[in-house]
C-alpha cells in the first residue's frame, strides 16, 4: 500500500507527496502529458527533442546539471509516445535546489539558438546510430505504421524522419514548449522522508506563479480493429533473421489490458514460457523467442518477436507460432501455468516499488491515467483474471489482423 497526500496548485499543478520516512534521499518526479502521439504528422521527433533541450538551460538557470551535482543530486528523463519524464533523487537537505531547478524550467526556457542547434544535432545523430545504422534499429520505424493507420501511434518516438528535426524552426519549438509544458499538463510527485503540508508550502513557493498555460483538450482517433494481414519484408545486414508479429489491443484503462499482459507472460515470458520451451528448446525453430506488450494508453500492440535458427524459413517460424496461439485458444492455460505468472508480474511490481523514485514515477503515471490511487489496485487487476480469461484473449488473435515484418539477412 502506497499512502500519498494529493494537492492541485492554482495554476493547475497536480502535486502527489508520499512520506517515506526509511530514506535520508528524496526523489521529485515531473511528468508532462505529452509524448509522441501528441505531435503534428509533418513535426514529429518534438517531445524527443524537449527530453533535450530541457537540460540547456532555463530563464534563470544557464546550466541546469552543476547546480544539482553541487547538491548531491542525480537526475535523467526519458520519452514514449504517451508522456515525457524528469526525473531528480537528492538527500532530503537540499530539496529546495530540485524545485528551483524544476520550476525555473517549467517557467521558462533558455531558447537559445547556440542550444537548439547542439540538441539537433545530438538527435540527429541519435536517430542515425540508434534507427539508421544498427541491426533491426528500423524495426519500429517500420512496423508502426504498418499497424497504426489512424492513430499517431504510428511514428516512433523518435519521429519519422530526421527531416523533421533538422526543419525545426525557433518558433516551432517555442509552440510546442508553451503548449504542452505547462502547470496544467504536468504532475509532480514528490517522495521521501517529508511532511505534506511543507511540501506543499515549498511547491507553491517555488511553482505557484508559473502561469497555468492555456489547457488542453485531448482527442486521439480510435485505431479500427481489422481482420487483415499485412507483411514487409526487410533485407538488411543483420546477423541472422527475424520475425516480428503484432496484433492491435486494447487500451490501458480496458480490464482486457491485464488479460493480455497475462497471455503475453504464458506464451513468451522467460525461457519456462510456452514458445520457449517448444519452439526455441524442443523444436529449435528460434534461439531467442519472446512475447509482450507495449503497454501503450490507448490501444497497444501485442508483439511475438524472435531470432530464427539457420536453417528455418519465416513461413514455418509463423505457423509455430500461430499453432501455439491456437493451443491455447482452443484450452485455457493451467492453473499452476497461470498463477506461476501473475506471481511473477506481482513480485516484479513489488521490487519496482522499492525505492523512492519508482514510487515517485509510479504515482505520477496512475494519476496521467486517470487516478493515483489505482496504483494500490494493481494486485487485484491481475489476481481477478482466470484462465478462461487469457484463453478468450488467445482466441481474439487468432480473429484478428497480423502485422508482420520479416528481418531475411542482406548476405544470404
Amino acid at each position: 500500500m502506497i499512502e500519498f497526500e494529493k494537492f492541485v496548485l492554482g495554476n493547475g499543478l497536480t502535486l502527489l507527496v508520499h512520506r517515506d520516512e526509511n530514506t535520508p534521499l528524496v526523489s521529485v518526479n515531473t511528468l508532462y502529458k505529452v509524448g509522441a502521439r501528441d505531435e503534428s504528422p509533418d513535426k514529429t521527433g518534438f517531445a524527443h527533442l524537449f527530453e533535450h533541450l530541457m537540460f540547456s538551460g532555463s530563464k534563470h538557470v544557464p546550466d541546469f546539471d552543476t547546480p544539482l551535482q553541487r547538491a548531491g543530486g542525480q537526475n535523467n528523463a526519458f520519452t514514449n509516445n504517451d508522456f515525457t519524464n524528469y526525473y531528480v533523487t537528492l538527500p532530503k537537505e537540499n530539496l529546495d535546489t530540485a524545485l528551483w531547478l524544476e520550476s525555473d524550467r517549467m517557467l521558462e526556457l533558455g531558447f537559445s539558438t547556440e542550444a537548439l542547434e547542439v540538441q539537433r544535432k545530438v538527435v540527429i545523430e541519435e536517430f542515425r546510430q540508434r534507427y539508421l545504422n544498427q541491426p533491426f534499429g528500423d524495426l519500429w520505424l517500420t512496423l508502426r505504421p504498418m499497424a497504426y493507420q489512424q492513430h499517431p501511434y504510428q511514428w516512433a518516438t523518435i519521429g519519422k524522419s530526421i527531416a523533421h528535426i533538422e526543419d525545426a524552426t525557433m518558433d516551432d519549438v517555442k509552440q510546442f514548449y508553451n503548449k504542452y509544458y505547462a502547470p496544467s499538463n504536468a504532475i509532480l510527485a514528490i517522495a521521501g522522508n517529508v511532511d505534506p503540508q511543507d511540501i506543499l508550502e515549498r511547491v507553491n513557493k517555488w511553482y505557484g506563479a508559473v502561469p497555468a498555460g492555456n489547457g488542453l483538450a485531448r482527442q486521439y482517433p480510435i485505431e479500427s480493429f481489422s481482420e487483415s494481414n499485412k507483411s514487409e519484408t526487410l533485407e538488411r545486414d543483420v546477423p541472422q533473421k527475424a520475425l516480428h508479429m503484432a496484433w492491435l489491443m486494447s487500451d490501458r484503462l480496458d480490464e482486457e489490458y491485464y488479460k493480455f499482459d497475462l497471455l503475453s507472460d504464458v506464451l513468451g515470458n522467460g525461457k519456462s514460457s510456452r514458445l520457449y520451451q517448444k519452439l526455441v528448446i524442443e523444436k529449435e525453430l528460434f534461439t531467442q523467442l519472446s512475447a509482450f506488450i507495449t503497454g501503450s494508453i490507448d490501444r497497444g500492440l501485442f508483439m511475438v518477436s524472435g531470432m530464427l535458427s539457420e536453417k528455418v524459413s519465416h513461413d514455418e517460424a509463423r505457423e509455430a507460432i500461430l499453432l501455439e496461439i491456437a493451443l491455447l485458444a482452443n484450452e485455457p492455460p493451467s492453473e499452476r501455468e497461470l498463477t506461476k505468472v501473475k506471481n511473477m508480474v506481482l513480485t516484479q511490481k513489488a521490487l519496482s516499488e522499492a525505492g523512492t523514485l519508482s514510487k515517485a514515477m509510479n504515482l505520477s503515471y496512475y494519476e496521467m491515467l486517470g487516478d493515483a490511487n489505482e496504483i494500490n489496485n494493481f494486485q487485484n487487476q491481475y489476481l481477478r483474471v482466470t484462465a478462461k480469461n487469457v484463453q478468450a484473449m488467445a482466441k481474439k488473435l487468432t480473429e484478428r489482423g497480423i502485422n508482420e515484418l520479416r528481418y531475411e539477412r542482406r548476405n544470404g
